[in-house]
């Protein structure tokens, strides 16, 4: 489980195969799960200053390989004891997006991302979504698209104010809206005793 908030931005080292190592100043244990744009992936190998994931056949098709290079976004696995500040994110990514308009503003910047059509019932206004591992808030959502307002501090400290037109993101719906959408998809009739056991079994 992650938060949604990066910790740092580490430099991709190198990408080899299914291996990304990355220069950091946070030191991971062999097996830590930790969000790499987003994508949860496990820790396969330490050193000073730097170590390495794994990257699987099918995290590979899912994400924007393309943005594994310079700066990335990380987050460490929260602890139980951790503070939720974002909002839950499971470091599965759905699918990628699109930013297709981005519009500066008095004090922020919108973002339009476009995503496949499949993914839009995920998307709630006012609902949360992860961007490359960021928690952000949902403000508009249109037939295959939604907008994002970016405060200049998100900006000045993520990857978002190097995006442009035609950059590639990955996406994590909210968790809670793809299992509500399952349940009541699924369910034409559904009582309380019905929706207590489906989520107790995720």
């Amino acid at each position: 489980m992650f938060t949604g908030l990066i910790r740092e931005m580490p430099t991709v080292a190198q990408l080899e195969n299914n291996f990304l190592t990355l220069k950091s100043s946070y030191q991971p244990k062999i097996g830590d799960s930790i969000a790499i744009n987003g994508a949860c992936l496990t820790v396969v190998k330490t050193g000073k200053n730097i170590f390495t994931v794994e990257l699987s056949p099918e995290t590979q098709n899912l994400i924007a390989v393309e943005n594994l290079k310079g700066k990335v976004h990380m987050e460490p696995a929260m602890q139980l004891h951790d503070r939720l500040e974002g909002h839950i994110v499971q470091g599965h990514i759905d699918t990628t997006g699109e930013i297709t308009k981005i519009t500066p503003l008095a004090n922020a910047t919108d973002f339009h991302i476009k995503l496949p059509k499949d993914y839009i019932k995920y998307i709630i206004p006012k609902g949360s979504i992860a961007i490359d591992g960021i928690s952000l808030t949902v403000n508009e959502v249109f037939e295959e698209s939604f907008r994002l307002t970016i405060i200049p501090h998100t900006l000045k400290n993520t990857l978002f104010s190097k995006y442009k037109t035609g950059t590639k993101v990955n996406i994590e719906t909210d968790m809670f809206a793809r299992y509500l959408y399952h349940m009541f998809h699924k369910e034409k009739k559904i009582s309380w005793d019905m929706v207590d056991s489906i989520m107790a079994s995720y």
